[in-house]
């Protein structure tokens, strides 16, 4: 094996352990459902009819006369049809129809055992490769964010690194920092992680924000391996605090998603996503970066966060994105799902300007603007961010994409999704 080889087998390992605390992983219960689509892809064709077949298990046998409760609906949509059961002999199949237009219908399983409550799930795709978005892009859009970079790009970082001493290694220096955001009193915060040996430049990879606030740790067994990581947090607020400090996501930043929807300027993701380009502007000024190679990387909010990123600075060269937030989130209104965080799912947030304001801000306007590879992961039983929004925007993209889609996982990644997200990270940034 050679030392290339080695270098990344290495470099794998111990950012998957380290993934494994930063990620949500598939629960384990006593008693499990098991809802098997009669397609192994779990995918079919605009008129043609699905069933799944359904068995509850314990202690890995199938339970027989077990009464189960199913409902029928199209992703994210009300029930059209619901039913009560007996698997006499185990298992039941049980026939779901068809969709005559692209899109995702979903079988939900309930079993109340010993008054526990248990569910699974099976979200089959019809033609889903036909899906597109339901938001259209503003006239105005390249303008609108062509207009605000400029001014943030006149304005100085003024970066502020402190090294931590009590998390640097004998080959990591970590530090937190902070930058100026898009006007004076607005900044943005991370745990920077820098290989010591000087005598080499390194890729980089920029670590986005899933939803919440919260203390981060950095990614110290990554850069012990030589790469530079930067994680940041989107709130303006240190990500080095004790866990009490976080919980202002309970009170002024509580639904900060939905906060200033009725402009376009002052809607809440224009600061995170002008002080996500700001992060790559300060992994850019330093000393130790090779100055080219740089991939962003994240999963729900921090997917749509990284493909927004690398929509809008070409100096990155890949993103990895899990299960996107912000995707085509107006489906609501055109009878289908939306994405996360789902407002157009309350009736008084479908007014026009709210419309008008999101459309600046959904991933699926951005995603023709990225020329760069892309890996993207989901699942289609996540309720999350639903199959359809991934795919809408999946459909949309014209650069090239490495797809690992994994049917039956809901708002979490296996293991091997993200063995295949980093390892494809690692070759990109190491070509």
């Amino acid at each position: 094996m050679n030392k290339t080889l080695i270098f990344k087998s290495v470099l794998l390992s111990l950012f998957l352990m380290k993934a494994m605390y930063a990620f949500p992983q598939p629960p384990e219960k006593l008693i499990k459902i098991t809802v098997s689509p009669d397609h192994a892809d779990w995918l079919y064709k605009t008129g043609e009819n699905a069933a799944v077949s359904i068995c509850v298990w314990k202690d890995q046998v199938p339970m027989k006369d077990v009464p189960i409760y199913y409902e029928i609906s199209e992703d994210l949509m009300k029930p059209h049809k619901t039913g009560n059961i007996v698997l006499k002999d185990g298992t039941f199949k049980l026939p779901l129809g068809t969709l005559k237009k692209a899109g995702f219908l979903r079988c939900k399983v309930t079993v109340n055992y010993q008054k526990h409550k248990y569910e699974d799930a099976a979200t089959i795709g019809f033609s889903p490769e036909e899906l597109r978005p339901t938001t259209q892009r503003p006239k105005d859009f390249k303008d609108f964010w062509d207009k605000e970079l400029k001014k943030v790009a006149e304005q100085p970082l003024d970066p502020r690194i402190t090294l931590i001493p009590e998390k640097c290694t004998s080959t990591v220096n970590v530090y937190h920092v902070g930058f100026r955001n898009n006007w004076a009193g607005s900044r943005m915060y991370g745990i920077l992680c820098v290989p010591k040996d000087t005598s080499k430049k390194y890729p980089a990879i920029l670590k986005v924000p899933g939803a919440g606030m919260r203390a981060y740790h950095g990614e110290i067994a990554l850069a012990s391996q030589g790469v530079i990581t930067l994680e940041i947090g989107i709130h303006g607020i240190p990500v080095n605090l004790p866990n009490e400090a976080y919980t202002i996501g309970g009170g002024p930043l509580l639904n900060y998603h939905d906060k200033g929807l009725d402009y376009k300027e002052n809607y809440y993701y224009k600061r995170v996503y002008i002080g996500c380009k700001r992060a790559v502007d300060f992994i850019f000024s330093l000393p130790e970066f090779d100055g080219t190679n740089i991939v962003t990387f994240g999963g729900s909010q921090g997917g749509a966060l990284s493909l927004v990123t690398t929509a809008i600075d070409p100096r990155i060269k890949g993103a990895v994105c899990f299960y996107p937030a912000l995707c085509d989130m107006e489906g609501y209104t055109h009878g289908r799902a939306g994405g996360w965080p789902h407002m157009f799912k309350k009736p008084q947030y479908c007014h026009p300007k709210a419309i008008e304001t999101i459309r600046y801000y959904d991933v699926a306007n951005f995603v023709t603007d990225i020329k760069v590879p892309v890996f993207m992961s989901f699942g289609y039983n996540d309720t999350t961010c639903p199959p359809t929004t991934s795919y809408s925007v999946m459909n949309k993209m014209t650069c090239p994409i490495t797809p690992f889609i994994v049917p039956d996982s809901y708002h979490f990644m296996y293991p091997e999704q993200r063995e295949a997200a980093v390892s494809w990270a690692l070759n990109l940034l190491h070509e």
